[in-house]
């Protein structure tokens, strides 16, 4: 019971310039999400629709966030980046 999954704009942009290590530990995360959606942390305030999926990768910690449609079983890839600025940069 797995969900599509959509890229928006500004994850495939943000997803182009990571390394080739790292974009292969973010299809992992990705992967993760598509199977279980509600793994990630829901956040609150001006983000209350983003859910936030965290992990590792080359010893940094990276967050992936997105949103769910559960009537149409679909992820939105919203953004992937290292913590530093990663809420700052998503609410612009």
């Amino acid at each position: 019971m797995s969900f599509s999954i959509q890229q928006t704009k500004r994850f495939s942009r943000q997803y182009k310039k990571l390394h080739d290590n790292v974009a292969a530990d973010v299809d992992d995360a990705v992967a993760e999400v598509g199977k279980q959606p509600l793994i990630g942390e829901r956040k609150k305030g001006d983000l209350a629709d983003l859910y936030v999926h965290k992990f590792r990768s080359q010893g940094q910690l990276y967050l992936l966030g997105y949103s769910i449609e559960a009537e149409v079983r679909l992820v939105y890839l919203e953004a992937i980046g290292p913590h530093e600025n990663f809420y700052r940069d998503l609410k612009r």
